[in-house]
């Protein structure tokens, strides 16, 4: 379980996030929606630890997270959360394998050990014949499937998703849609995503509607 109580966020003058109160179970998709600039990313963010909260606290398992310090959030943030963006932000020079590796090895597992969950994941997602394929000759919608392999390499809590199909065609958009709910029912994996997809939130488990910083009930 994921609990976010209390969280504001200001940016200057402009206040963002105005009292989010939010709980997330485990082994289900929550879709993120609202207007532009309604603070949807910048909830994810905090929710992922890559921001914090003007104030609130987040808690993952009952743990508060909010309280470690900067190398302990950091080690946390490797080994619990997964990230998939809009771009993939691959490593160009790296294969799709080596890639999917990085999390791993920041989290120093054996090299051995690493690329065998990355094959399996690579194999898994379709991909078993790129592995050694760097990310400029990959298409679109096999980039953002490294992506999706590179975010689950250490079996996180949660994995957070900010618009993942956004820079995708139509028919990459559907099948990266459809991976996700695949995810979801084979390995009961968390995942939690801003979109502007209509279709796909509908799909969710839940729609959270963020509307002039607060949770929109009416919009789930």
């Amino acid at each position: 379980m994921i609990k976010a109580e209390n969280i504001k966020k200001s940016f200057g003058s402009l206040q963002v996030l105005k009292g989010i109160h939010l709980e997330i179970p485990f082994g289900k998709i929550y879709s993120i929606v609202g207007a532009s600039g309604a603070g949807k990313t910048t909830l994810l963010q905090i929710i992922g630890t890559l921001s914090k909260p003007d104030s609130g606290t987040i808690f993952y398992n009952d743990k508060n997270i909010s309280s470690l310090s900067e190398k302990d959030l950091a080690a946390f943030r490797n080994s619990e959360i997964g990230f998939v963006f809009q771009f993939h932000h691959l490593l160009p020079e790296f294969t799709a394998l080596e890639n999917v590796c990085i999390p791993a090895f920041i989290a120093r597992r054996q090299k051995n050990e690493a690329e065998k969950e990355a094959l399996r994941l690579l194999d898994y997602l379709g991909l078993k014949g790129r592995v050694n394929h760097k990310p400029s000759e990959l298409s679109g919608g096999e980039k953002q499937r490294v992506a999706v392999a590179r975010a689950l390499i250490n079996k996180p809590s949660v994995v957070l998703a900010d618009e993942p199909s956004g820079n995708l065609d139509s028919a990459n958009r559907d099948d990266l849609h459809d991976l996700l709910f695949q995810l979801r029912d084979d390995f009961g994996q968390t995942f939690v995503i801003v979109t502007h997809d209509d279709h796909f939130a509908e799909r969710s488990d839940k729609i959270i509607g963020i509307k002039d910083g607060l949770i929109d009930e009416a919009m789930g």
